[in-house]
């Protein structure tokens, strides 16, 4: 089975709500829960100031006619995320057939953390136990367990082996990728 990454799929612009609703529904629906995991709109909250000085706050679309779709890269999962109603397309995708080219994990943590996210789904893939890779900060390359997950605050103390003990060391979630 391939690697769980982030895609950029076009909309008809105004109808990324739908396509959410309908992808979701259709991967449930065809049996795709295994390869196509979250739908999300990037959305930011911005306040605006009325005519009488309130402020009120509203949700704005970073990318309107787009919505990122987590996947795992099949034939099947791209053909069904193709032919949902209101997809136009990948983004990175030549057409002619070729698959698109996924979101590098800055690209995507940028855009999730905004939203107040993480590429990793903390409550569906982290345990104590689990094991990961970290791929920023002073402990790139390293691997080692978690030992404890801050989910609130968006950290782990994680387990890795340092001069032959193991040590704890803390990383924010956009640090670890999930071996396996």
């Amino acid at each position: 089975m391939g690697e769980k990454l982030w895609y950029v799929v076009n909309t008809y612009s105004g109808h990324e709500a739908k396509v959410q609703e309908k992808l979701l529904s259709r991967a449930e629906s065809m049996g795709f829960q295994d390869y196509i995991f979250r739908v999300i709109i990037p959305e930011e909250t911005v306040y605006e100031t009325k005519k009488d000085g309130t402020k009120v706050e509203k949700k704005k679309k970073m990318f309107p006619g787009y919505v990122l779709v987590e996947m795992i890269m099949t034939d099947e999962a791209w053909y069904v995320v193709r032919n949902t109603p209101g997809v136009t397309g990948f983004l990175g995708s030549s057409g002619k057939g070729a698959k698109p080219i996924p979101l590098t994990p800055m690209e995507i943590d940028k855009i999730l953390i905004g939203m107040g996210m993480s590429r990793v789904d903390v409550d569906a893939e982290l345990k104590v136990g689990t094991k990961v890779d970290i791929v920023d900060g002073p402990f790139k390359g390293m691997s080692g367990t978690i030992d404890t997950i801050d989910a609130e605050n968006s950290r782990l103390t994680v387990l890795i082996d340092l001069f032959g003990q193991e040590t704890p060391v803390e990383v924010e979630l956009f640090q670890v990728s999930i071996i396996g």
